[in-house]
């Protein structure tokens, strides 16, 4: 029997589109979340790192006999003595042409590149009788010449970080597209700007942890891990620690968020890893908060310049940038760090009609703490490029800048399209979010109440900025480039005598809503209670494999790959009761936990019943008849590279310009992620990302001296957004479902934090305009502008 055409649509009690509660929600709220630190296990023992106090040293000698004495203590190692247990790591991208990164060690090995690496380890009884010991490794330094500006590390006569590779450039990639200098040659009006992007990191509520315990009889090393992507770390440790894939298994139970800095190889937790194989007994480590500052990755530290030619009409005739970044002194694995800077090319000029674009971008080795992916790789920084460009474009030539977005966004029936910087985009709708956006703040009142004031002296600005956001990642982002890391996905569905569903899933709960997204799907395409439903997710074992949780692909391919296995368990179930009611199984249908008559609705056989039969008196069924009733589906997008989600955010603020304090009034956002199958989580995962956005915009980023010491590795000084200042933010939706997959889902996790960094210092020059003042940097604090008010 081929399996039948079927779509959300047309199912009766459908739960995709519905809001409805996390299956896991009472139980967190309880207090009863499983985290990595409140696992016990017999013998376990805790590890604690000694980290370079600088940021570039050659290691003289490190005397550990007084650690060893110390109370409590289990080992104490050094990188050497690790290095013959775990292999280093390179981390590079084939379709990278030219990305270099040299070996990378869980311990350092002979020289120290940032302040944080850590080089020694100490394990104990307990984490406070590690953290004594380590105070009593006594490590002889010597001092060397740092790169830390990421200009002045490129500039001739500059400390190379690592000698053997002659530089400090890990990889530059140019493009140019049409006939950029005829466009600015022949444009009425051409801007530039150079913009600034401050470095910041995740500060998830939960900080990096796992304990990795290895069973010797059993011949198993198990790592119970506050991560999103378990079949990679799995893979990672085998390969590295040279252990088969069926003696390796990881766990990621409840994890207190993410945001794209638990998708990495971390050199300590990698130590940790390894230490467990070395004592043959459970290890732990969580990172307290003043290491997580030093040691978590850091992102978007960037040096943009732009610029941009426009027509007397407002026609974008061209773009260019030159993209400077820094990612500290190595390319994180398995990833790599040129990924954020090559998002920028791809994205910058996205939403817009323009055919002439030239890009540079080059990715740095510094002496910070490592720098890659973090929560809308690039994005933010494209976003901000592009708009501040459209704001200038419209101000040289004396048009609203509503009014230039809306004769240059790529019409929405202008799709499939290809971009200038050569991604295509299989179906966009800016029009359609721009118009109703506008709408939905009012935007021409807006604009008569923001002169209204600046009358009386209140300085109000409005910023807007389209996004674009790279969803549904298939295998041309990293498997292309060798790096194996899971572009499918895989579903397995389970009918349970009594007539519920268990689906286990390779992409990972992170606190986003995974749980609830993949049981509505499965219990729409089966046809039971959503209470019927239970969800498995991260655990090597127990789950197909699959690439985890980033890039907001939880909906878009695991959600696709449950709809496929509830389609199939659905087909035979059918097919079984069919034989048992002597009828057709087309006649049939599972409609809330009962087989039903499609037609009329009226019950045949509840799922429970069939489920005894099935699995207690398979005597009774027909010579031949076995039900399958465990079904696995995969499912990987290959008609696209990506699935783009798109909108346009709007931010209003108020500057007090005598102190330089920005009052976030209100913020909106319309967003098109495709089909919305939990609306109050989408709009959620919205807002969050939105206030991550104006983290970056106006608080978050982490300041470093000439030295490479980080200044602000605390969270008194680290400022993060609070809820006493945020705005209230509308969210909307158009909704084009990608044809990608058959639910049509594209991610949304991103969106807000694509967007929003953009809106908020758009708005901010629009209430200095007419003081001439301006800020090119984010985050845009009091100081920022005072300064571009002349003020300080």
């Amino acid at each position: 029997m081929s399996e039948p055409a079927l779509s959300f649509l047309d199912r009766p009690n459908s739960y995709i589109g519905r809001s409805v509660p996390r299956p896991n929600a009472r139980r967190l709220v309880q207090g009863r979340g499983a985290y990595v630190d409140d696992l016990r296990l017999p013998r376990m023992a805790h590890v604690a790192f000694l980290r370079s106090p600088r940021a570039h040293a050659r290691i003289v000698r490190i005397d550990t006999a007084a650690a060893k004495a110390a109370p409590g203590v289990v080992a104490v190692v050094t990188g050497e003595d690790l290095a013959g247990i775990c292999k280093p790591w390179v981390a590079v991208l084939s379709h990278f042409k030219g990305l270099r990164s040299p070996p990378q060690h869980p311990l350092a090995i002979g020289w120290l590149r940032w302040a944080g690496e850590p080089f020694c380890a100490v394990v104990a009884a307990s984490r406070a009788e590690a953290e004594d010991a380590v105070a009593l490794i006594d490590a002889e330094l010597e001092p060397l010449p740092v790169a830390v500006d990421m200009e002045a590390a490129l500039a001739p006569g500059a400390t190379v970080i690592h000698p053997e590779l002659g530089d400090n450039l890990a990889f530059e990639r140019t493009l140019d597209v049409g006939d950029v200098d005829a466009a600015f040659r022949t444009a009425a009006a051409v801007v530039e700007q150079t913009f600034h992007v401050g470095r910041h990191t995740g500060v998830t509520l939960e900080p990096r942890a796992l304990v990795a315990e290895w069973n010797p009889g059993e011949e198993k090393l198990t790592i119970h891990h506050s991560f999103q992507a378990p079949h990679m770390m799995q893979d990672i440790v085998c390969k590295h620690l040279g252990l088969p894939e069926a003696s390796v298994r990881v766990v990621c139970g409840d994890v207190g968020g993410s945001f794209g800095i638990k998708v990495h190889i971390y050199p300590d937790e990698m130590a940790t890893v390894a230490l467990a194989k070395l004592l043959a007994r459970p290890v732990k480590f969580v990172a307290d908060r003043l290491e997580s500052f030093v040691s978590d990755i850091h992102a978007r530290d960037h040096r943009v310049k732009g610029r941009m030619a426009v027509d007397a009409a407002g026609a974008i005739l061209g773009i260019e940038i030159d993209d400077l970044t820094g990612i500290g002194p190595y390319s994180v694995y398995p990833r790599t760090s040129a990924v954020e800077a090559n998002q920028v090319v791809n994205l910058v000029g996205g939403p817009y009609r323009h055919a002439n674009y030239r890009a540079r971008a080059r990715v740095v080795f510094q002496n910070k703490t490592p720098m890659c992916q973090y929560r809308a790789v690039g994005h933010p920084i494209a976003v901000m490029v592009t708009e501040g460009l459209v704001d200038l474009a419209a101000a040289a030539i004396g048009m609203d800048p509503a009014e230039l977005r809306r004769r240059n966004v790529i019409a929405d029936d202008a799709h499939p399209s290809t971009a200038a910087s050569g991604i295509r985009f299989e179906k966009l709708s800016h029009q359609r979010s721009l118009e109703k956006l506008l709408a939905m703040m009012d935007y021409d009142a807006l604009r008569r109440e923001q002169a209204a004031l600046r009358a009386r002296g209140i300085h109000r600005g409005i910023g807007l900025a389209a996004f674009i956001e790279i969803t549904n990642p298939s295998a041309a982002f990293y498997g292309v480039g060798g790096a194996r890391i899971s572009s499918q996905d895989g579903c397995t569905l389970r009918l349970n005598p009594q007539g519920g569903v268990v689906a286990a899933i390779g992409v990972t709960e992170q606190g986003q809503g995974t749980e609830a997204v993949i049981a509505q799907v499965v219990a729409t395409a089966v046809g039971v209670p959503l209470s019927d439903v239970r969800v498995v997710t991260g655990d090597t074992d127990a789950t197909p494999y699959g690439g985890g949780t980033w890039a907001c692909r939880a909906a878009g391919i695991g959600g696709e790959a449950a709809w496929q296995s509830g389609k199939a368990l659905r087909r035979n179930i059918l097919e079984a009761a069919a034989v048992m009611l002597q009828t057709n199984a087309a006649s049939l249908d599972v409609r809330d936990g009962s087989i039903v008559d499609a037609d009329s609705g009226a019950e045949r056989m509840k799922l429970s019943e069939f489920g005894r039969v099935a699995y207690f008196r398979p005597d009774t069924l027909p010579a031949g008849l076995a039900p399958e009733l465990v079904v696995t589906r995969h499912y990987v997008p290959k008609d696209y590279p990506f699935a783009f989600t798109n909108g346009v955010q709007a931010s209003y603020v108020e500057v007090d310009t005598d102190t330089g304090f920005v009052t976030l009034i209100k913020h909106w956002c319309v967003e098109d992620c495709g089909t919305v199958i939990n609306p109050q989580l989408v709009d959620e995962q919205i807002r969050g990302g939105i206030v991550q956005g104006i983290g970056a915009a106006l608080f978050e980023e982490c300041r470093y001296d000439g030295q490479g010491q980080m200044l602000n590795g605390n969270m008194a000084d680290y400022l993060v957004p609070m809820a006493a200042e945020m705005p209230d933010i509308d969210v909307a939706h158009v909704v084009t479902p990608t044809a990608s997959s058959e639910i049509g889902a594209k991610g949304a996790g991103e969106a807000g934090t694509a967007g929003a960094p953009a809106a908020v210092i758009n708005a901010i020059n629009d209430a200095l305009r007419p003081l001439g003042a301006r800020v090119d940097s984010q985050p845009a604090g009091p100081q920022a502008i005072l300064r571009a008010l002349g003020k300080v």
